[in-house]
């Protein structure tokens, strides 16, 4: 299995967030505050449909609750909220701007605020009223470390081994690999299967996580096929019992 180099980061259970998928009356900052204390590895914030104001708001509280468990969080497609909110990264879709564009902004964020001695995150907040997510968070970290080339994550989705090749060359950090399985999440995706993961696996030098249709039950097999981890929506967020479900993907059982 592919060691990744990335600082602090670990692909082996990759919480995506999709509100949608969540049983009703379960709030979204509590479900992922109980994954966390289970035992997930790195969160993304997905909100395909959401106004930008709102993702800001629930950017910069999630990155609050995730830095309280020492887990980096990812903004979905949106580089602008991940930048903004002092996130540790983002993930772009093969419809979202490219691999190389989206390190050139964030390098040129990050030498920006670095001439202006960082952004005030706090002032950001307030201007975003993100207290309105505090009480479901009730966080109070410090302030995210500068965001540089070095340090900021950009994964990337991938398919195929040529839109693999593609994204590694561009500069990918990481490469979210899918649909492994059949999936009401993404309904219109033909599975990758677990010979299209090996076959990335085989042809790239960076990590790779399975996405899609992945279940404590097939969950050894996308390890087992190569990938550095599993990224999961429903199967988390969706469980009766969130602590146990991510349980049983750590431990087997």
């Amino acid at each position: 299995m592919h060691v990744t180099a990335m600082k602090n980061i670990n692909l082996r259970l990759y919480l995506v967030t999709d509100e949608n998928c969540m049983p009703p009356g379960r709030d979204l900052f509590h479900a992922v505050e109980e994954a966390l204390q289970a035992g997930v590895t790195l969160v993304q914030y997905r909100e395909k449909n959401g106004l930008g104001i709102s993702m800001l708001e629930k950017a910069i509280a999630l990155r609050r609750l995730c830095h309280r468990y020492n887990v980096p969080l990812l903004v979905n497609d949106r580089l602008d909220i991940a930048l903004l909110s002092g996130a540790d990264g983002v993930h772009l879709g093969q419809d979202d701007i490219p691999v190389a564009e989206a390190r050139r902004l964030a390098n040129l964020f990050a030498v920006n605020n670095a001439a202006a001695c960082q952004p005030d995150y706090e002032t950001v907040t307030e201007r975003a009223s993100v207290h309105r997510m505090e009480a479901a968070t009730t966080s109070q970290t410090a302030k995210p470390v500068l965001q540089t080339e070095k340090h900021f994550i950009i994964g990337a989705t991938a398919h195929n081994v040529q839109e693999a090749l593609a994204a590694e060359a561009a500069g990918a950090d990481y490469l979210g690999c899918g649909a492994v399985f059949a999936t009401n999440t993404k309904k219109d995706t033909v599975p990758l299967g677990l010979e299209g993961l090996r076959a990335i696996r085989k042809a790239v030098h960076i990590p790779i996580v399975g996405i899609a249709g992945i279940t404590p039950n097939n969950y050894q097999q996308v390890l087992a096929a190569g990938a550095d981890g599993a990224a999961v929506v429903s199967g988390i967020l969706g469980a009766d019992n969130i602590t146990e479900t991510v349980a049983a993907f750590l431990t087997g059982r």
